[in-house]
């Protein structure tokens, strides 16, 4: 019996560690889509079409009602909404016409020790894996860190900008919010497919107030090109509608925290997609760069004794 659980939980793990994987090359390769939209979109529309077409997705995929909600599980999709959907995007797309992409790529990135703090902070009473820090995390954070600034930072330096970083730090902390969000919704019990669709509805909602303030314009006749198309379906079918499915399928099977530090491996599926597809140049220290990332990603999944472990 003991053997079944662990091959079961062995499983579950290796759904979860799959999962992020996924999610993580379709979120790396996003700005190659993002570039393409931005010479006749503004942040804010692409953000609005993207995720108002994965919420239209995740309808038609599972048109089925989410019921018996507390108000407490209400308040928390609606929190999730606010954080993961409306801010943390509009905080980034902000903070990147106030300062240095190098410096957004950096900061964003500390996500995950946000997720840390949080997750210790706020009592998770579901006992999920995950949570529990060793230090292998803080190692691995501090390995992935140094790789990240190499690669962001190679040939451009850094600037101080305070009001852009300080949005870029915001970013980063309700992403870490939303990640503990993510993980006491999927204690709720409730199939993903809807809970990741009412949290894009209240994320949709939130954002209706700020589409006036960035100046929004609906410009329909813009998806005439095809090329917009296919690319705002990229963004909306598989970077939001697919892949927060996919996330939190892993925050639910790896925990938050665990989950999280796979942000280290944006960057370099960054870098990657660039020399690929973009065929801009890997140097040395970008390739340093992108060694470290993955150290540190192995350093925090794997490197310490912090895993938590659910008694029996």
């Amino acid at each position: 019996m003991e053997r079944e659980r662990g091959a079961g939980a062995g499983g579950s793990r290796f759904a979860g560690n799959a999962a992020a994987v996924f999610t993580i090359i379709i979120w790396g390769t996003t700005f190659i889509s993002t570039k393409v939209l931005l010479v006749d979109f503004k942040p804010v529309e692409i953000l609005f079409f993207r995720f108002v077409m994965g919420y239209g997705a995740l309808l038609l995929a599972c048109p089925h009602r989410l019921k018996n909600v507390s108000a407490g599980q209400e308040m928390t999709f609606a929190l999730a909404g606010l954080c993961g959907i409306c801010l943390y995007y509009l905080l980034e797309n902000v903070a990147l016409t106030c300062t240095m992409a190098s410096n957004v790529g950096v900061i964003i990135s500390i996500a995950p020790m946000f997720t840390a703090i949080l997750s210790r902070l706020i009592p998770d009473k579901t006992g999920g894996a995950g949570d529990k820090l060793g230090a292998g995390f803080f190692l691995g954070f501090g390995v992935a860190m140094a790789g990240i600034a190499l690669m962001s930072f190679h040939g451009a330096g850094m600037q101080f900008r305070p009001v852009g970083d300080l949005l870029a730090v915001l970013a980063a902390f309700v992403w870490g919010c939303y990640s503990v969000l993510s993980k006491k919704i999927s204690a709720f019990g409730c199939p993903i497919l809807l809970t990741t669709r009412r949290t894009f509805f209240y994320g949709i909602l939130f954002m209706l107030p700020a589409l006036g303030l960035f100046h929004f314009e609906p410009g329909l006749w813009r998806f005439k090109d095809v090329t917009c198309v296919l690319n705002m379906v990229y963004l909306g079918l598989g970077a939001s509608a697919m892949c927060f499915v996919t996330w939190n399928i892993a925050v639910c099977a790896l925990g938050a925290v665990r989950t999280s530090v796979y942000i280290y491996m944006v960057p370099v599926i960054t870098v990657v997609t660039s020399a690929v597809i973009l065929k801009e140049p890997v140097t040395w220290v970008s390739a340093l760069g992108m060694a470290l990332a993955v150290a540190g990603l192995f350093l925090s999944e794997y490197g310490g004794k912090g895993r938590s472990v659910k008694k029996r």
